[in-house]
C-alpha cells in the first residue's frame, strides 16, 4: 500500500492512523493543563522549533492530514499531494528545507540545538531515501476508502475545536474532487496505479487488496457517521453522495484490474524489508534480531510455566499449562458496556496508585481517557492502540486509549478473546496508558520537549520499547493472573520479533506464524490474524521495534545502575527519559551517559 512520506512514521507506528467516530463511554476526563499552567521550556527549545519549522513547511502539503491533527495550523481543509510526480516534487522540497537548514545552522552555538538540527538532517535524508528507494520498487496502489476515512477522523474528532471541524466538508470537497481545482483521490490512485505498469515492481499483496474491498461499505457507513455526529451532513450531502459512487467504481476498479496481478508471497526485496528496519528504528541485521528474540521467547515461556501453577492454585483452576491457564482467565468476557467501566473504574485508578506508591515515575494530577473502538476504525486497525492529543499549539487536549471490539478482518477466525477480560486489562493499560504511550505522549506536551525531538526524532523503537518497558516496570505490582498476561505479551513481542523478519527473509510463512501465536502464545485466532496480517501486509519490519526498543531501554538501565549504585533513583532516571521526547536509543544512552549520570553523582 502507498503511504505518504513526511511524516508517516508518527502518524502510523503511534495512532496506526486511527481517528474513531466512537462516542467516548466515560465521563469527559479534565483537560490538561493550559499551557499558561505548565512550566517553561527551556529557552533554546524556541530556537530549535524555529528550524524545525523549515522542515515542517516543505513537507506538510504532501501530508496536511498528519500535520493538521498535530496541530499545525493552515492544512485542516487539506488533502495530501497524489498528483503526477509527488515523489519526485516530495524529495526535491525535503532536500531545499535541508539545504536552507544548513545554511542557517552554521552558526549555532548552542550544543542542544545542535543536536536538534541533526537529527532534522538525518531525518530529511532517510525520508528522500525512503521514498527514492519505493519508488523504485513499488507499484502504488492505495486502499482510498481507508484512506479517506482515516483524513476525515483525523479532523472530526471531540477535541477538535468546532471551527476546525467545520473545516472537514472542504477537506472532504477535495478528496471528491468538487472543489475548483481539484482531482478526486480514486482518480489520483488510478493514475500512479497505471502509470507504473514496468515489469519487476513489487505489487500490493491480494490480502491487503481483498481487506480494502470487504471494508470498504464499513468506511463509507464510517465517514458519514462521523459528518452526522457533528451536524455537517447536510453540508457535506453532495460530496457523500459523490463518495459513494467514486468509491464503489474504485473498487470495482481494483477488483477487476488490481486483484487479480496481486502477490502472494510475502517475501520483501532485500533492500526493501532493511529500508523498512531502518525507517522503525531497528539497527541490527535482522538475522541478529532473530537470534535475540528466540532467546528471549524461549526464556519468557519458561518463566510463564513456572507462574502458571501459582496462579492455577490462586484461581482454583484445573489445568497448570500455561496455555490452558490462560485460556480459562479469559473465561467469562467482559460483556461490551461492562469493558470501559472496569478499565476507568478499576484497571487505571489502581495503576496510578500503584505508579505513585512505588515511584516508579512522576504522574499528571488528571485521569487519562479511554473509550472503545467502531467498526470502521477495527477495520482500519485492530490492535489495541494510542491517538496522541495536537503536539502543537496544545490547548488542553488528552490523548486516547483506543480499544476495538473485534478484527473484521479475521473472518472465519471469529471473535477477539485476548483484550475483554480483567487479567488482561492490566498490562495493556499500562502499555497503552500509563506509565506507557499516554506518559509518554503527555509528557512531551506539558514538558515542552522541541518539535525536533517530538516529529523527526521519532521511530518506533523508542516509543513501543518505552511502552514495553512501561508495562516490565508495573509488572511486579499487579495480581498474579495479571503478570501472567503481562508475561504472554512480552512472550508476543519476541514472537514479533523472531516472525516478522523470517517471513520477510522467506525463512518461514504466516501459516507457521499463525500457529506459534496461537498454540505456544495463547492467543485467539483473530489475533493471531492480525498479527501475521501486521508482519507481512500492514507493515513490515515494524513488529520487531517493541522487543528491540525494551532491550535497549533495560540495557540502558543496567548500565545506569551498575554506574551509579546506590544513588540510582528509578523515578528520577524514568523522569529523565521521558523528559528527552523520542529520542532514538543512541541518542538517548547519550543523554543518560554525559547529563543524567553525572547530575547524579554530583548530588
Amino acid at each position: 500500500m502507498t503511504r505518504s512520506p513526511a511524516l508517516a512514521p508518527l502518524f502510523f507506528a503511534v495512532s496506526l492512523a486511527l481517528f474513531a467516530p466512537a462516542t467516548v463511554l466515560a465521563q469527559a476526563a479534565p483537560a490538561a493543563k493550559p499551557a499558561s499552567a505548565r512550566p517553561a521550556a527551556p529557552s533554546w527549545v524556541a530556537k530549535s522549533n524555529e528550524y524545525t519549522q523549515i522542515l515542517i513547511k516543505a513537507q506538510a502539503p504532501f501530508q496536511p492530514e498528519q500535520v493538521s491533527f498535530f496541530g499545525v495550523p493552515g492544512f485542516d481543509d487539506q488533502v495530501f499531494d497524489f498528483g503526477p510526480n509527488y515523489a519526485k516534487r516530495f524529495r526535491e522540497a525535503t532536500a531545499k528545507a535541508k539545504a536552507e537548514l544548513q545554511a542557517k545552522a552554521a552558526s549555532e552555538t548552542d550544543a542542544n540545538v545542535k543536536q536538534d538540527i541533526a537529527i532534522l538532517l538525518r531525518a530529511a535524508d532517510d525520508q528522500i531515501e525512503a521514498s527514492q528507494v519505493n519508488e523504485k520498487l513499488t507499484r502504488p496502489w492505495l486502499d482510498a476508502g481507508q484512506t479517506i476515512f482515516q483524513g476525515m477522523q483525523s479532523l472530526l474528532s471531540d477535541q477538535t475545536p468546532q471551527e476546525r471541524r467545520a473545516k472537514a466538508v472542504q477537506r472532504l470537497q477535495r478528496y471528491v474532487g468538487v472543489m475548483p481545482g481539484t482531482t478526486p483521490l480514486t482518480t489520483l490512485a488510478r493514475q500512479r496505479y497505471e502509470e507504473r505498469s514496468e515489469k519487476g515492481l513489487l505489487q500490493p499483496t491480494q490480502i491487503e487488496v481483498q481487506q480494502s474491498l470487504d471494508n470498504a461499505k464499513t468506511y463509507v457507513q464510517g465517514i458519514r457517521d462521523l459528518f452526522a455526529k457533528y451536524k455537517l451532513d447536510g453540508e457535506a450531502a453532495t460530496a457523500l453522495d459523490a463518495l459513494d459512487k467514486q468509491l464503489a467504481d474504485y473498487n470495482a476498479w481494483s477488483k477487476s484490474t488490481v486483484l487479480p496481478t496481486a502477490r502472494t508471497d510475502y517475501k520483501l526485496p532485500a533492500e526493501l524489508y532493511a529500508l523498512s528496519l531502518k525507517n522503525y528504528g531497528i539497527d541490527i541485521d535482522p538475522r541478529v534480531l532473530i537470534e535475540r528474540a528466540q532467546l528471549e521467547f524461549m526464556e519468557t515461556r519458561n518463566a510463564m510455566q513456572q507462574l502458571a501453577p501459582l496462579v492455577a492454585k490462586a484461581k482454583g483452576l484445573k489445568s497448570t499449562n500455561y496455555v490452558e491457564v490462560i485460556r480459562e482467565l479469559k473465561q467469562p468476557q467482559l460483556k461490551n458496556d461492562q469493558i470501559e467501566p472496569h478499565y476507568r473504574n478499576t484497571v487505571m485508578p489502581e495503576l496510578d496508585r500503584l505508579i505513585a506508591a512505588n515511584k516508579v515515575v512522576s504522574l499528571p494530577q488528571r485521569p487519562m481517557q479511554m473509550r472503545l473502538g467502531t467498526p470502521a476504525e477495527s477495520a482500519a486497525q485492530p490492535a489495541p492502540h494510542f491517538l496522541p492529543a495536537p503536539l502543537i499549539g496544545n490547548t488542553g487536549q488528552q490523548g486516547t486509549f483506543v480499544l476495538p471490539l473485534g478484527n473484521p478482518n479475521a473472518g472465519a477466525d471469529g471473535p477477539y478473546d485476548d483484550f475483554n477480560y480483567p487479567a488482561g486489562a492490566w498490562t495493556l493499560t499500562a502499555h497503552e496508558g500509563r506509565p506507557g504511550h499516554e506518559l509518554q505522549f503527555t509528557a512531551m506536551v506539558e514538558r515542552g520537549v522541541s518539535l525536533a525531538r517530538t516529529l523527526y526524532a521519532f521511530n518506533s523503537v523508542n516509543v513501543e520499547g518505552w511502552a514495553l518497558y512501561a508495562e516490565a516496570e508495573m509488572v511486579p505490582y499487579e495480581p498474579l493472573e495479571g503478570q501472567l498476561i503481562a508475561l504472554q505479551f512480552r512472550l508476543l513481542r519476541a514472537a514479533r520479533a523472531m516472525l516478522d523478519p523470517m517471513i520477510n527473509l522467506g525463512l518461514t510463512d504466516r501459516d507457521t506464524a499463525f500457529k506459534v501465536l496461537t498454540e505456544q502464545a495463547g492467543y485467539s485466532k483473530a489475533m493471531a490474524r492480525q498479527e501475521v496480517d501486521r508482519y507481512s501486509v500492514k507493515s513490515p519490519g515494524q513488529a520487531g521495534s517493541y522487543f528491540y526498543g525494551y532491550s535497549r531501554i533495560m540495557q540502558l538501565r543496567a548500565e545506569t545502575e551498575i554506574a551509579l549504585g546506590d544513588r540510582f533513583d528509578r523515578k528520577a532516571f524514568n523522569d529523565f527519559l521521558l523528559d528527552q521526547g523520542l529520542l532514538p536509543p543512541a541518542l538517548l544512552a547519550k543523554a543518560v551517559r554525559e547529563e543524567f549520570v553525572p547530575a547524579r553523582k554530583a548530588k
